[in-house]
C-alpha cells in the first residue's frame, strides 16, 4: 500500500534524528519486482534432478552490483533446493551458478500519489559460470542410500552441458573431492555476493562452500583467478549434508552455509572486502558475536583481517552483505531470518556503518572471544524495517532474506541531486513453487527497493562502459550446443 506523495518527506523526517547528520535525508523513492517463475536467458532447456527447469529465473538477490548507468548484475545462490527430493544432498541440484544482467529503469511517477519514482527491472542476459579445466564432481554415491526407510539414488553431479573446455560449477553439495574445503577445483559453488571491476571486464564473486573469492570474465563467465583466503577459514571434513559437516568441524573454520556471505570493492577498484556471515567455529560459531572481515589487495592477493561486532540491542545477528561507502567506511546489512518466506514477521533489518580506519588487524588472534577492544563498533545508517513499515509494508510482508545492496547512479529528487541505494532479496526460488508458508507465489517475487540520500562521504565507484552482452546469434549457438549436449549425455533423472 502506497501513501500520498508526502510520504517520503515524512519518512526522512522520522529518521533524521536517529542517523548521522551526513546521512539524515534518506528516502524510499521506488519499488519494483521480477517474477521468480519466469525463464532466464541462460539457454538451458532441460530439467534438474529435482524436476525443476534448469533455466528457471528463481531468486536473483543474493548479491547485487552496480555496473554503471542503469545496469546491475544480480546473483542467485546455489539454486532451487526448497523442493524435497533427496535429503542425502540437502535437496541441492546441478543448478549452474550464474549472474543476471538487469536494467533498472527509474521514471518519475506521474500518478500524483505514491513514491516519487516507478522502478521497472528488466532481465537482459544470464551468464553461466565455468572453469576451463576439469572440476571435482560427485559420483552420486553420497546421494544414494536409505533415509527413514525410503531409498534415494542420484547420478553423476557434472552438468550435462559440460564440454571439453567448459566445466560448469554447480550448486550440488556432493561436488567435491576429499580434503580441505579450500580446494578451488571443487565444483560446488554457493554464490552470495558480486562486485564489478573498475574496468567493467571482470566480476568478483564470493562463495560460502569454500569459502572462496573468485574472479570471472564478465562477458563469458570463465573463472580467471582464485583469491586464497587464510587457512583458518577452511574446514577439513566435507559432507554433502550440512548438519553432518557442521558436526564434523566443530573446532575450527567457517560454519556450513554461513561462509563468505558479503563482498565489497573499494571505489578505486584496488581492494576487496569480504565478510563472513557468522563467526568462525573458533570464534564462537553461528550465534556468536564477532565476525571476521577479510581485506584483500587485488594486485598482490595479500589479506588482512578485522573483527566485526554484530550485536544489536544485546542480540547477535548474522551479516548478509557489505558495501563500500568510500575507501574506509562500509555499510553492513544485518538482518534476522524473519518475514515473508519464513512464515513469521520481520523484526530487525538494518544497514550499519563501520569504519576500518585505525582498526586492529586480527589475523594473529585465534579466538576473537578472548580479546577485548579489537572489534569494530557500528552505528545505524538505516532502519530498513521501519522505513518499509512507513511505506505500508507490514512485517509479515517484508522479505525475510534481504541480501543484495548496491549503489546506483545519482538521481534528481524534487530538484535535488541525490545518491541512490538499491536493495534486493533472496527469495530462495520460492516464487516458482507453491510456498510452504502459504500465500501466493507472486508474493515471493524478486523485490527491489530504491532509496535516495544525501551524504558528503560517499565516493562512487568509477566503472568503465558496459561490456557488450552476448548477441542473439551467440545465444542461438549456445542453444545448439545444448541440444548436442543433451543428445550425447541424456537427461538427468530425479532421485527416487
Amino acid at each position: 500500500m502506497l501513501r500520498p506523495r508526502l510520504l517520503p518527506t515524512l519518512i526522512a523526517t522520522v529518521f533524521a534524528s536517529a542517523m548521522p547528520q551526513a546521512f539524515a535525508a534518506v528516502e524510499l523513492i521506488a519499488m519494483g519486482s521480477l517474477s521468480g517463475a519466469a525463464t532466464d536467458k541462460s539457454g538451458l532447456g532441460y530439467q534438474l534432478e529435482n524436476g525443476t527447469a534448469a533455466n528457471l529465473l528463481g531468486g536473483m538477490g543474493s548479491g547485487l552490483a552496480w555496473a554503471g548507468g542503469n545496469t546491475f548484475l544480480a546473483l542467485p545462490d546455489r539454486g532451487p533446493n526448497a523442493l524435497a527430493f533427496n535429503p542425502l544432498v540437502d535437496d541441492t541440484s546441478s543448478y549452474i551458478p550464474r549472474f543476471h544482467t538487469v536494467t533498472m529503469e527509474l521514471k518519475a511517477n506521474s500518478a500524483g500519489a505514491g513514491l516519487p519514482f516507478v522502478l521497472t527491472p528488466t532481465l537482459q542476459s544470464s551468464t553461466l559460470l565455468y572453469n576451463s579445466t576439469a572440476l571435482n564432481y560427485g559420483s552420486g554415491a553420497l546421494g544414494t542410500g536409505t533415509v527413514a526407510g525410503k531409498s534415494y539414488s542420484l547420478g553423476n553431479g557434472a552438468p550435462i552441458v559440460n564440454t571439453a573446455d567448459k566445466f560448469y560449477f554447480s550448486g550440488r553439495s556432493d561436488n567435491f573431492a576429499p580434503g580441505s574445503s579450500s580446494n578451488a577445483l571443487n565444483a560446488r559453488l554457493d554464490p552470495e555476493a558480486i562486485r564489478v571491476s573498475n574496468d567493467g571486464k571482470s566480476v568478483f564473486i564470493s562463495d560460502e562452500y569454500g569459502p572462496y573469492i573468485y574472479q570471472f570474465d564478465r562477458a563469458s563467465g570463465q573463472r580467471t583467478r582464485v583469491f586464497e583466503l587464510p587457512a583458518s577459514f577452511a574446514i577439513n571434513h566435507l559432507s554433502a549434508q550440512g548438519t553432518v559437516e557442521i558436526a564434523s568441524n566443530a573446532g575450527s573454520g567457517r560454519i556450513t552455509n554461513k561462509g563468505m556471505e558479503g563482498l565489497a570493492i573499494t571505489p578505486d577498484g584496488k581492494t576487496l572486502v569480504g565478510f563472513m556471515q557468522s563467526p568462525l567455529a573458533q570464534d564462537g560459531g553461528d550465534g556468536g558475536r564477532y565476525n571476521r572481515i577479510v581485506k584483500i589487495d587485488i594486485a598482490s592477493g595479500a589479506t588482512s583481517q578485522y573483527a566485526y561486532d554484530n550485536q544489536i540491542g544485546g542480540k547477535n545477528f548474522n551479516s548478509s552483505e557489505i558495501l563500500a561507502l568510500n575507501e574506509h567506511q562500509f555499510l553492513v546489512l544485518e538482518r534476522d531470518g524473519k518475514g515473508l518466506g519464513a512464515d513469521n514477521s520481520a523484526a530487525t533489518k538494518q544497514l550499519r556503518l563501520v569504519d576500518l580506519n585505525g582498526a586492529t588487524e586480527v589475523s594473529g588472534i585465534a579466538d576473537l572471544r578472548k580479546q577485548s577492544g579489537v572489534a569494530l563498533k557500528t552505528t545505524q545508517f538505516l532502519d530498513i524495517r521501519a522505513m518499509l513499515n512507513a511505506a505500508g509494508i507490514s512485517d509479515a510482508n517484508i522479505p525475510a532474506k534481504l541480501e543484495g545492496i548496491a549503489f546506483g547512479a545519482d538521481v534528481m529528487v524534487n530538484g535535488v541531486l541525490k545518491h541512490t541505494l538499491y536493495l534486493a532479496n533472496d527469495n530462495d526460488f520460492l516464487g516458482a513453487i507453491t510456498p510452504a508458508g502459504g500465500g501466493t507465489a507472486s508474493q515471493y517475487n524478486n523485490q527491489f527497493y530504491v532509496f535516495s540520500y544525501e551524504g558528503s562521504d560517499f565516493v562512487p565507484q568509477a566503472i568503465a562502459a558496459s561490456v557488450p552482452e552476448p548477441s542473439s546469434h551467440a545465444l542461438m549457438l549456445a542453444g545448439l550446443a545444448l541440444l548436442i549436449g543433451l543428445g550425447a549425455h541424456g537427461r538427468q533423472q530425479p532421485g527416487r
